[in-house]
Parts: C-alpha cells; structure tokens; sequence
C-alpha cells in the first residue's frame, strides 16, 4: 500500500529508508559467463556440467541456438545444466532460423562461433535486436572469410556463411567484449594465431573460459597503449565442469539497499569478482561503505568471493571516467547510493548509457524529478 501525507492526502510521501536486512544470500548467475558457457560446453569435445547458469529468457535463446547447431543442451534443475559437445569443428547446420529474442551477446558471439564451420545460418532477434546493426561484428569477421548478407544497415535478420578462415591482428575502433569475444571464438578454426587489440580493455570473460577450457590464449601489453588479447586456432577444447558466479550487477541492488538500511548486516554469497566488473564496489568503498570480501577464489577461471556488507554512512564521491567501462550497467543503482549520500556525487564517462537499450541517463533523471512514493 501507499503511505500517504495525512497533511495533504494529494501530495504523495517522499521514499524513506526502510527496515534493516539480515542474512546470506546467492543473487543469480552472471549473465555475460552464462552464454559463454553454453557456447564452449557446445564447442567442446565431452560434457560439461554448469552450475548455477542464469535461466532468464536471453540466456534460454542462447541455449536453445545450441541446440539447433548439434549440442545436446539438457537442464537437470534449477541453474544445473549438462552440455555434450559437439567438438571445435562439429556444429551443425540448424535446420530452421536462430532467434535469439532480445539478447545482443548471444548473436554476436553465435556469429563468431559459427564462422569457422562450413554451414549457413540464419540470425534473427525481437523488434528491438532488429533494429541493432551488427557491422561491429560483421567488419572483423568479413576480413577473415566469413560472407554475410544483412539487411540494410547491417541489421537482423541475416545469413552467415562459414567455412574456411584465415587468422587476422584486428584493432577494435570502439570498446566491445562482444566483438572481441566473436572474434576469439571465430578465430578457434583459423591455422594460426587470431588477435584483437583493444585501447581500452573491455570485459575480460571469454579469454578466461577459453583458457579454462583447454585453449591457448595470451593476453599482454601491446605497447602504444594498446591490449592484446590472442588465440591460438584449432585447439582441442575439453569439456569442463564450471559454476557461473554470482552477477555483480544483480548483487549491486541488495549491496546498496544494506548500505542504506540503517542496522543492516547482509552477505552476497559466489559473487563474480571480475576487476573489469567491480569498479560500484571501489566506488561504493571510497564512499565509505563497509564492505569485505571474504573467502576469495577461483571458479571457472573467474575471481569469486563473498561480500560482507553493513550499514554505512555514504558521503558523495567523483567517479573518474576510466572507471565507467567496469561499472557501466551499475550506474542508476549508483544514483539511488548517492541520493542517500552526505555531499555531491559526480559521475564522469557515461555516454555509452545514452545507447543502451534505453537511454539508461534520460530515465536516471527522469526518476530524480518525480515525488517518489513510499511503498510497503
């Protein structure tokens, strides 16, 4: 119900802090290593065994994509899932058209997955994806082989068709794991060694699973300020057990709202402890916020950990823009801690926001300017 002003029935209450929360919890699976680990379980030679997968609708699309492409992709309970392999060079020809609803990952990096095999499929999406043009991907992927034919714009639906690829050094002119990730997975069948430079690193996922399992990947300084992460092609990748952490964006919403509840004392259990993803958690410490990770380790070739959080006074803080890129999809949580915060908060870099899915800083603001209401 609503909590209304008794002064002025009309005039709706402003949104207060609410009660404590105590307790442990696990946030669902991280969405980014979701679909790489349907994909390389899909590619790889054996089963893999997933553990924690995030079931939501984009990550269903992917597993459902690998099915048609000759994987047996079989769910055995909540977050459990068990994939056998068809090998590097093995994907089928799917029979009927890949409709990957809304999710922009899983196309892109099926582009580069089926690139290398000598068969044509047919990508397609929702309303939204349609409208998203796909030439990032298609541009590296062209100049090693691949033949497309898109729709104007370079947009869905459009036919792949792989075969044999050479390997490439590809510079990436804008930031994207996506394009990176397509074309690491592309370059799994080229007869050498596939490249990407990136000036300004992006998300690091897939070079970890493929390292995990079983490829040859290098990561290193390029030298002119440039990364370079590479692999080797025609590897022999292994089925491998893995288990997905726990989303960081998924965890920043119940982090925040313990920081804000006074008495609060909550643990966000197997959170995914990416340094390319946690840049809210540095921000939300140089704000003041009482926050420790506790048993840290390894899962999957993913740092992994448990946030111990309690109830803090926030002040505002400047976030750098070379910081936006580890917390881009973290920013109107952000918001909501540095409404809450003593001072000013200034964030700096976000202009990917505005080319979202939505204009994530149109509604950020927008929400600043409404009478918010109290809910119980």
């Amino acid at each position: 119900m609503n909590a209304e002003n008794p002064a002025d029935p009309a005039r709706p209450a402003r949104a207060s802090r609410g009660g404590m929360l105590k307790g442990e919890r696990r946030v669902p699976g991280d969405k980014s290593i979701s679909h790489r680990a349907l994909i390389l379980g899909g590619m790889a030679l054996g089963e893999t065994l997933i553990g924690g997968l995030l079931e939501g609708e984009d990550v269903l699309r992917t597993a459902a994509a690998m099915r048609a492409l000759g994987a047996q992709v079989k769910r055995e309970g909540a977050g459990a899932w068990r994939v056998s392999g068809a090998g590097t060079g093995g994907l089928a020809e799917p029979q009927d058209v890949l409709d990957l609803g809304n999710s922009g990952t899983g196309a892109r990096l099926l582009m580069g997955a089926v690139a290398p095999q000598r068969i044509m499929a047919v990508f397609t999406g929702d309303a939204s994806l349609r409208r998203r043009p796909m030439g990032r991907v298609l541009a590296p992927l062209g100049e090693m082989g691949v033949r497309a034919v898109a729709r104007a714009g370079e947009r869905l639906p459009l036919a792949l068709m792989g075969g044999d690829l050479l390997p490439i050094t590809y510079r990436l002119p804008v930031p994207s794991a996506q394009v990176k990730s397509a074309v690491l997975l592309a370059g799994l069948g080229t007869p050498g060694r596939t490249t990407v430079l990136e000036a300004e690193r992006t998300r690091d996922h897939s070079e970890r699973m493929l390292a995990h399992f079983g490829a040859t990947v290098r990561v290193e300084d390029a030298g002119s300020g440039l990364h370079a992460a590479s692999i080797l092609g025609m590897p022999e990748l292994r089925g491998r057990d893995l288990t997905v952490p726990g989303d960081p964006s998924s965890a920043a919403f119940p982090a925040v709202a313990a920081l804000l509840a006074p008495g609060s004392a909550v643990t966000l259990t197997g959170i995914g402890l990416n340094p390319l993803r946690t840049g809210l958690y540095e921000t939300l410490r140089e704000m003041g916020a009482s926050l420790e990770i506790l048993n840290p380790r390894e899962e999957g070739g993913e740092p992994v950990g448990d946030l111990k959080l309690m109830a803090s006074a926030l002040k505002g803080v400047d976030v750098p823009p070379e910081r936006a890129p580890s917390m881009i999809d973290e920013y109107p949580i952000l918001a909501v801690a540095a409404a809450c915060a003593e001072g000013r908060t200034i964030m700096r870099g976000l202009a990917e926001l505005r080319v979202k899915e939505s204009d994530r800083l149109a509604a950020i603001a927008a929400a600043s300017a409404q009478p918010s209401r109290a809910t119980a």
